[in-house]
């Protein structure tokens, strides 16, 4: 056995996989895998790195009506596309869940009141914050993660902080 470096072979090892069920590149992982609800075929891409697939979806049948399609890159770059669409979409809406905002208006002026939740495993928790016209907070509390914010709970809120 040698010592020394072969750096063909180092290159090789760091090649990506391309073939006819499988392909990746540095980001993704694309694989054509049996449906087992039916007779058909499914594709997942996973983010590399991560356990679960961003996205599985039904896969063509080949020309013999037996076998997947075979991947190419083509497919594989609109793979691509759709599962960052889809992991992207999740984060929105995850981001829309934790994050709530209500705008009021009170004798003392216009306040934006946020929501923000902190879904620890342990303890969940929400931070309840507001800002006034000109951007400055005014007001902050750590409340339950199931404060429900409405604008008259944020406004009576705000009312008793600003008392």
């Amino acid at each position: 056995m040698s010592d020394t470096f072969d750096e063909t072979t180092a290159v090789d090892e760091a090649a990506p996989i391309q073939e006819a069920r499988h392909w990746e590149d540095e980001t993704w992982i694309a694989q054509v895998i049996k449906n087992e609800d039916d007779d058909g075929w499914a594709v997942s891409m996973t983010l590399r790195g991560e356990a679960e697939p961003a996205l599985i979806g039904p896969w063509t049948m080949g020309r013999d009506k037996k076998n997947p399609k075979p991947l190419d890159a083509p497919a594989f770059h609109t793979l691509v596309k759709t599962a960052h669409e889809v992991r992207r979409r999740h984060e929105q809406q995850l981001q829309a869940r934790l994050h709530r905002q209500v705008s009021i208006a009170t004798e003392a002026g216009a306040f934006v009141v946020t929501l923000d939740i902190v879904p620890d495993d342990d303890e969940p928790y929400a931070t309840l914050a507001a800002r006034d016209a000109d951007g400055q907070e005014v007001a902050r509390k750590r409340v339950d993660a199931g404060f429900r914010l409405t604008a008259d709970s944020a406004a009576a809120w705000l009312a008793r902080e600003l008392a």
